[in-house]
């Protein structure tokens, strides 16, 4: 799962059913911008100083006007200011990746697996919560994002244990399920389907909220055209998507935003549109 909180690869593409990742602006330059060239005798002579002065300026060099310099590049301001990050309100974080999986590992199965009726029947459940219904109660998880994801994580399999632990639907990490239970007050079991997709669900409901404070000015909307119509945008759907597969500290940075995994933000992303568990 919440792969959220896991390095993984997740299942891959929307046309192979899946594959278990688990097993299977600069600043300014600090430099003073040129002054104006003194009008003085010395002016009038085309010294190489000069020439590069006026070819910069766009006009050759007359020894009785100075020209009049364009504005500096820089101190034009981006064309388009990248998100700036806030400090994040809330205290306890969701813990840390688990380590890679040993090579050649293959995943396990516990219990009988459910029905893709009551797969499909548990995700839009767990999509149709509200997670934030006093501080955010405007964020909803969208069904397809819910149903993708756990099509991306599991293929869905309910039953499926993979090797780095993710378990189930959503392949939430039983640390991960710990944070989400003491951090919402609830108990659900990681290896229980329904309660497995309320986890990544919820998991996904907190990683809406925590990139909406802290880069979009508490902007909690999931879009995927204009700014953020590609994969690589650092937009708040991509943030959300890439931080349940590789865990929120490696898309929050030192640096801003980042998307550390593009490929598995395109599939999860086209899968919440063509995927063929949504005709389930």
């Amino acid at each position: 799962m919440v792969r959220g909180v896991k390095l993984r690869a997740g299942v891959v593409g929307i046309v192979t059913v899946f594959a278990l990742s688990g097993c299977l602006e600069q600043a300014p330059v600090g430099a003073a911008e040129p002054g104006p060239v003194a009008t003085t005798a010395a002016a009038a002579e085309e010294t190489p100083e000069v020439r590069a002065l006026a070819q910069e300026w766009g006009a050759a060099p007359t020894p009785s006007a100075t020209p009049t310099p364009k504005e500096s590049a820089t101190t034009r301001p981006p064309s388009k200011p990248k998100p700036k990050r806030k400090p994040p309100v809330e205290t306890k974080l969701p813990p840390a990746p688990p380590q890679p999986p040993p090579a050649g590992c293959k995943p396990t199965y516990e219990g009988t697996a459910a029905s893709r009726a009551e797969v499909k029947q548990a995700l839009t459940a767990a999509a149709g919560r509200t997670y934030w219904p006093t501080s955010a109660p405007s964020i909803k998880v969208p069904v397809n994002l819910v149903k993708a994801t756990a099509w991306q994580e599991s293929g869905w399999q309910s039953h499926i244990v993979a090797c780095d632990g993710g378990i189930g639907l959503m392949q939430v990490m039983p640390d991960t399920a710990a944070f989400v239970n003491q951090r919402f007050g609830q108990s659900y079991d990681v290896r229980t389907y329904t309660d497995n997709a309320t986890l990544g669900a919820n998991y996904l409901a907190w990683l809406i909220k925590y990139f909406g404070d802290v880069y979009f000015e508490r902007d909690y909307t999931l879009v995927s055209s204009g700014d953020c119509a590609s994969h690589t945008a650092p937009c708040l759907i991509n943030a959300v998507i890439a931080a349940y597969n590789y865990g929120f500290g490696a898309v929050d940075t030192d640096a801003g935003l980042v998307i550390p995994n593009p490929r598995y933000v395109e599939n999860v992303r086209a899968l919440m549109t063509n995927c063929e568990c949504l005709s389930f």
